[in-house]
C-alpha cells in the first residue's frame, strides 16, 4: 500500500536542502508521479521544493515505502 500525500509531504519537509542543508522551505508541492517515473524508478510521489534560505529549487522522488528515490 502506498503512503498518503500527507505522509509524503512530511517526508519531503524532513529532507535537508541540497544547497545549504537547511530544513526551511518557502514552497513545497507534492503530486502523484508520472507513469514513466513510476515504472522506471518506482516513484509514487513527486515533490518540488524551494528553499526558504538559499532559494534552491529541488525535486524529490518518494517510493511506496516512504524512501527518497532521488533528490536533485
Amino acid at each position: 500500500m502506498a503512503i498518503t500525500r500527507e505522509r509524503a509531504e512530511r517526508i519531503a519537509r524532513a529532507h535537508a536542502c541540497v544547497g545549504c542543508r537547511e530544513y526551511t522551505y518557502r514552497k513545497l508541492s507534492v503530486r502523484e508521479a508520472s507513469p514513466a517515473l513510476h515504472t522506471e524508478l518506482g516513484e509514487v510521489w513527486h515533490a518540488v521544493l524551494v528553499c526558504g534560505v538559499c532559494g534552491v529549487h529541488q525535486e524529490l522522488g518518494i517510493d511506496s515505502d516512504g524512501d527518497v528515490v532521488y533528490a536533485n
